[in-house]
């Protein structure tokens, strides 16, 4: 990271004030989908197989994490970008599906891309075939901004989640950004990649980043060993720029690290994966909901473990979160 001058911002404190308990939470997707989910097993090329289960539904990791937000009784509001054509049909599916998510979202031009990806749990494979998205552009980010400079207000949540836009709409994007954060006071978590991820980090716009592995080591600009001690050293230099950095490790768990020390945690026992798509969307959101309950560092870990491994089982589609939480057990140690 290179270094900015050191100055007061909204990310300056790491404590949730009070009036942010009774706050909005807002998810802002730039990029979003119809993720279309085929579940089969024996697959391989050239073979005609019959799926046990095809799903189709609006995600991007935006909504992915009002999903699960909702799967765990908080409610939030979907802002964001979604295509002209197609933005009646989210709005039904969600009034039909649940009432925990309002729609206030942005029309870009066209139709919101489609994504499909295709599990096959009898071999513990999965692939994952995205389109790009085209929605965001100097107009709809604008238009974006001015109806969220509207909506929100001081100590809302605001989590900007997913791909972003190229560089041509660095301005646009960081005019965004600086709206949420400066203009109308709210706390900005970030989960994301690429150069515009790393932009928004060093202005310290972001109170919360939520990076894998690999992200991190974008973010830094080295390879980084996947161990709890060498990743929590390494996020503690991204401490000088946000408040927490919360680490998701796919499989091994996940870390947090604050300005007051760093944890790690991992499930205890485990079920058949059967899908890793929205794990990470589904740890950050567990982890909101630890902020909002003003649960301590560890405890807050320890949900958003719980959560992400409620997904990966899909546990999330057939329990509800008071079930799931009893049976799922989570190991958590100071770093």
């Amino acid at each position: 990271m290179s270094r900015v001058k050191r100055g007061r911002s909204p990310t300056e404190d790491g404590v949730l004030r009070e009036g942010t308990l009774q706050s909005n939470i807002l998810t802002i997707g730039l990029a979003p989908a119809w993720d279309v989910t085929c579940l089969g097993r024996g697959l391989d090329w050239g073979r005609h197989v019959t799926l046990e289960s095809q799903t189709i539904r609006p995600a991007g990791k935006a909504l992915n994490v009002s999903r699960a937000l909702a799967w765990l009784g908080q409610s939030s509001i979907a802002t964001g970008l979604w295509g002209r054509e197609d933005i009646g049909q989210l709005r039904r599916v969600l009034r039909q599906t649940t009432s925990q998510i309002e729609p206030y979202l942005t029309p870009g031009p066209g139709a919101t891309r489609v994504n499909v990806t295709i599990v096959d749990p009898e071999r513990s494979q999965e692939m994952h075939m995205r389109c790009p998205s085209d929605l965001a552009s100097n107009r709809s980010l604008g238009m974006l901004t001015t109806r969220l400079t509207k909506r929100l207000q001081p100590q809302d949540l605001c989590v900007l989640s997913g791909a972003l836009p190229g560089a041509d709409l660095t301005e646009a994007l960081l005019g965004l950004c600086r709206a949420c954060v400066h203009r109308t006071g709210t706390r900005l978590m970030v989960d994301s990649h690429g150069p515009l991820f790393k932009t928004i980090v060093e202005e310290r716009l972001a109170w919360l980043i939520a990076p894998n592995v690999q992200e991190l080591e974008e973010l830094l600009g080295r390879p980084i060993r996947n161990t709890p001690r060498t990743l929590a050293t390494a996020a503690e230099e991204l401490l000088e720029y946000s408040t927490r950095v919360l680490i998701s490790r796919g499989r091994l768990g996940a870390l947090l690290v604050t300005r007051r020390g760093a944890w790690q945690g991992h499930c205890r026992h485990g079920e058949k994966v059967l899908s890793t798509v929205g794990c990470g969307d589904y740890l950050l959101g567990g982890f909101i909901v630890g902020l909002r309950r003003a649960l301590p560092p560890h405890a807050a870990l320890t949900l958003a473990l719980k959560v992400a491994a409620a997904r990966a089982w899909g546990w999330s589609d057939q329990k509800a979160w008071s079930a799931a939480r009893r049976d799922i057990r989570v190991e958590i140690e100071r770093i």
